[in-house]
This record gives C-alpha cells, sequence and structure tokens, in this order.
C-alpha cells in the first residue's frame, strides 16, 4: 500500500522468497509482502538487493525470482485511472476530482480494470439499485482490493463479508473501506476457500470471481447454495460447459448472463428464494 512519501506507483521491485514466514520489515520503501502456498512476494518502491539478502540469511531461504517491473506491466499493461460504471466513478488515490470510490489498489486483483471485475462491480450495482431483489447482505468471495463490497455499501446493503486468502488483499480491502468510510458495515476476513468453505446462508447476494478450479470446488459444495443470488465469474467462455454441469439444476437457475471480452458472468437465483 502506499505510505508517505509515497503518493502513486511508477517501478515495482519484486523479490519471490521460497518461504513464507517472514518477520515483518520495517522499510520505508515497503509496498507490502504477499504470502501464498508457502512462499512470500516482497515488493519494494526501490531496490532492497542487500536487505532481501539479509532476510534470506536470517531466514535460510532464498530467491527464486527477481524483477524491476513498471507498475503499468503488472497491471497487465493498464495503466490505472479514473472510470466510471454502474452511475459511479471509481478513482485511484493519486487522482484528484470528483470520486464515489477512492482505491489504493496496490499490487492486489481488482483495482476494475480486469473484465471479470468490472462486469462484477456493474452487476452488483444492478442488483443493489433493484427494489425487487432486495439486497441487504454480500458476501464477496475473492474481495482483492474490496472494490466490490465498497461498490455494494455505497448502494445501501447493510451487511458485507469480505473474503480472500491473501493476507496483503486483506489489509489492502481494509484499508480501503477506512478510506471510503464503509469499514462498519464491512467484515474482512482472511480464509483460504480451498480448506475452509464459505457459509452462505443469510446472505442475498453472493460473488465468487475466482479462479475455475476453486469455483468448480464451491459449485460442488451443497452448503454453497444456501444464499439468495449468485453473482459467479472467473471463468473464460471454453470452461463454461463443464461448470455448466456441476451445477445442482434443480435448485439453481439463470437469471441472466453477459461476457466482457472472452470472460463471462453468471447470474443464478436459488429457486427456494427467486421463484
Amino acid at each position: 500500500m502506499l505510505r508517505p512519501p509515497y503518493q502513486s506507483y511508477d517501478r515495482l521491485y519484486v523479490y519471490h522468497l521460497d518461504k513464507a514466514e517472514i518477520s515483518t520489515i520495517d522499510d520505508p520503501d515497503l509496498i507490502g509482502i504477499w504470502i501464498e502456498d508457502e512462499t512470500a512476494v516482497l515488493f519494494f518502491h526501490r531496490a532492497k538487493d542487500s536487505l532481501v539478502a539479509e532476510l534470506c540469511s536470517r531466514h535460510e531461504c532464498k530467491v527464486v525470482y527477481q524483477a524491476d517491473l513498471d507498475y503499468c506491466d503488472w497491471e497487465a499493461g493498464q495503466f490505472i485511472s479514473s472510470f466510471t460504471v454502474g452511475g459511479i466513478t471509481v478513482s485511484p488515490v493519486w487522482e484528484k476530482g470528483p470520486a464515489d470510490i477512492r482505491l489504493d489498489p496496490s499490487v492486489i486483483f481488482g483495482s476494475g480494470f480486469h473484465p471479470t471485475t468490472r462486469a462484477c462491480l456493474e452487476t452488483v450495482i444492478t442488483y443493489l439499485q433493484s427494489p425487487e431483489a432486495a439486497i441487504k447482505t454480500m458476501l464477496d468471495l475473492g474481495t482483492g482490493t474490496g472494490l466490490l463490497s465498497i461498490a455494494a455499501a455505497r448502494f445501501g446493503a447493510e451487511k458485507i463479508t469480505a473474503v480472500d486468502n491473501n493476507p496483503l488483499a486483506c489489509e489492502v480491502a481494509r484499508a480501503n473501506c477506512r478510506l471510503n468510510g464503509v469499514d462498519d458495515r464491512i467484515e474482512v476476513t482472511e480464509r483460504d476457500l480451498r480448506k475452509d468453505k464459505p457459509q452462505t446462508n443469510g446472505y442475498n447476494l453472493v460473488v465468487a470471481n475466482l479462479y475455475r478450479g476453486l469455483l468448480e470446488q464451491l459449485i460442488q459444495t451443497p452448503s454453497f447454495w444456501e444464499g439468495d443470488i449468485y453473482i459467479l465469474s472467473g471463468f473464460i467462455q471454453s470452461m463454461e460447459a463443464d461448470l455448466l454441469a456441476e451445477l445442482p439444476a434443480r435448485q439453481i437457475r439463470f437469471l441472466d448472463r453477459k461476457q466482457n471480452d472472452r470472460w463471462c458472468i453468471w447470474v443464478l437465483g436459488n429457486r427456494k428464494v427467486v421463484g
């Protein structure tokens, strides 16, 4: 995340270590530490070869990958700037001017520029604005920056649970919730959905913008289908047939299907609730 004196992202100095247990780093150039699958990825604003070498010596680990990237390259070539969707304007913290949502995207998925995030955002807003849907509670699986949860709070959701397995994503999402003054309605929770399946009972809207393998696991879990309305994304058209075959057809019905670029989004309703 951005900390003084930094007000935006320019270069990213990335160090991928083969060990996750890294002590707290007190360095003004640190952006964050991404922990995943027993590894740690360190992000800095400046090169930190000496610091990282000392960490590796102390923790008996090694650098398996190192890179010096332009921030746009990390964001798949996208220049992160303000955009408007569903009647709201989302702006990165380094841009001035009016905005409905301010976001520090850090190095976390969910800046709003990936087709799945953009489509999910638009769909979340549509259902929050629908009186018939009566969305008051939302479960956001794979929250990333927290953008979808923040938008839901902006449009009247009263209780939101935002889940991610990445500690840095949770840290960034909490900071963005505070920045937008909605942290009283959003609980950010760190959870590995591969091992700890979510409880959807009591949620009017469940959003899961995840990768195919994890979506398959959730779809195959009966307790996943206890919510009211579902927005699923993170898969391309060629994957739809396999995912469709896993759906509990007697319990779930299609409400909508969209496509942004080659990425798909499904809106599903629980037949017990949505007739």
